[in-house]
């Protein structure tokens, strides 16, 4: 079976989001252009290291060219996106391994996720060269995310993206663990119930 690749240059909107309450969300990326709609899943820190590296790569961007990048240095207002996922929501794969690139000669962010792949190997060794080889297989490897960006998108979503990672359950004051609606057993305080503020 060829490799299936789901490609927006550029899409038409692309965004971080979830599906469900804090503590039971689940995060997605989402790519929509051109009539179709591409959901994919991740873990919530898959969510903010994205948006970290997202940012540190466009800061370099402008920092190696001297500010001559269309690259601006924080997410323009007018780009601020806080409608929802657009419905229906289908998972095309849960993302294991994503991928950041600056195109220099079209000025365009690259942020590929690629499907999780469970193989099989005799050693730690051969494990890491057998996925090398699946990653980079064009014709047979993985399920592929692969969205195109200009600077100023690529800010906007790092900026959504951060804000929909904070939007979750606000941490116990002692020991920074999120705190659920029913309070949480805290640590730091020998297992006493400490409930939401």
């Amino acid at each position: 079976m060829s490799r299936q690749v789901f490609l927006y240059d550029p899409p038409d909107r692309f965004i971080a989001g979830t599906v469900g309450l804090p503590g039971r969300r689940t995060f997605f990326l989402q790519a929509s252009g051109g009539g179709r709609t591409t959901s994919v899943a991740l873990e919530k820190t898959q969510v903010a290291a994205l948006a970290e590296r997202i940012d540190e790569l466009l800061d370099e961007v402008v920092r190696r060219t001297g500010g001559s990048a269309p690259v601006p240095a924080v997410a323009p207002s007018e780009m601020t996106d806080t409608a929802p996922l657009d419905a229906p929501v289908e998972e095309e794969f849960r993302v294991g391994t994503m991928a950041l690139a600056w195109d220099a000669e079209e000025q365009r962010m690259i942020v590929e996720a690629q499907a999780i792949v469970e193989l099989d190997a005799e050693s730690e060794e051969d494990l890491a060269e057998a996925e090398e080889r699946l990653l980079q297989d064009e014709t047979n490897g993985p399920p592929m995310l692969r969205v195109r960006l200009t600077g100023t998108m690529a800010r906007a979503f790092a900026k959504r993206a951060m804000e929909v990672v904070n939007a979750g359950r606000p941490p116990c004051p002692l020991c920074s663990l999120p705190l659920d609606p029913e309070g949480h057993v805290c640590p730091r305080q020998n297992g006493y119930r400490r409930g939401a503020a």
